[in-house]
């Protein structure tokens, strides 16, 4: 059974306690995420270390869903059948949309795994993911933001990097209409819209992602790709180079409201 929805920090707390004593299977020292795409794990000498800080940028304002998307398929990897805090600026989810938990389920992730936790500013969001990262029984953090911040620098930054430190849990930063700043993140990445390649009888295909690793601090050098994510497999796989200009995708998780018999998301905030 999901947790009582939480709406302050001390709830959110007894909402992370609870979790970590129905998990106690915390993420090893080293252990590192696989896109499940050969060209991009052997880029990326095996993948990405989970136990970091890593930032997803939209390319563009209109590519909000498709970062976010993405950053959702990197924590599946990371943490399968592990629990999730997503941490939501009010901003973002005026201009996207509600998580919404039928989306979320074809898309691949199990709603009930989701606590959701809706901030008023970047400040607040930042303050709601470090004490989320403090549960080392999560298997990711994601804190996504809308617009410039002048909260999110180095050194807040790196006061997530120190909390992903002490318990391993992955921490994603997802960045919406915002120009990429200094931080200390270990990877980032760019994320555009992409078009799906059609079924039979014209029927759309799996999310399609163009993505762009402009930074790794291991020395990785920039590459692009484009990336299809296989939500019955849970596994990235890569499409073909990414081109220079891609088209839309629908969103990930529309502004609607789930049917009585459909299993709410957990939600905090």
């Amino acid at each position: 059974m999901p947790p009582p929805n939480v709406r302050t920090i001390a709830d959110l707390r007894q909402a992370l306690a609870a979790l970590g004593a129905q998990d106690q299977t915390f993420a090893a020292a080293g252990s590192r995420l696989t896109f499940g795409a050969k060209e991009l794990d052997a880029a990326l000498d095996g993948g990405l270390p989970v136990a970091a800080l890593h930032e997803v940028y939209a390319a563009k304002e209109g590519d909000g869903p498709a970062a976010s998307a993405f950053a959702l398929a990197l924590m599946l990897r990371a943490a399968p059948q592990k629990n999730i805090v997503w941490v939501r600026q009010d901003m973002a989810a005026r201009e996207l949309g509600e998580l919404y938990p039928p989306g979320l389920a074809e898309f691949g992730a199990d709603p009930r795994s989701i606590v959701s936790v809706q901030v008023k500013d970047a400040m607040a969001a930042l303050r709601a993911g470090n004490e989320a990262l403090r549960c080392p029984a999560l298997g990711a953090v994601a804190i996504e933001l809308w617009g410039p911040a002048k909260a999110v620098d180095l050194t807040a930054t790196r006061r997530l990097v120190r909390a992903v430190e002490k318990t391993g849990t992955m921490a994603l930063l997802i960045r919406l209409a915002a120009e990429p700043m200094p931080s200390a993140a270990l990877s980032r990445w760019s994320v555009r819209t992409s078009s799906s390649a059609a079924l039979t009888a014209d029927a759309p295909g799996i999310s399609r992602f163009d993505v762009d690793l402009l930074r790794h601090r291991a020395g990785f050098p920039p590459m692009s790709f484009c990336m299809e994510w296989d939500h019955d497999r849970s596994s990235f796989r890569t499409a073909f180079q990414a081109p220079a200009l891609s088209r839309s995708m629908a969103a990930m998780a529309p502004d609607r409201s789930a049917a009585p018999d459909q299993t709410p998301l957990r939600r905090a905030g």
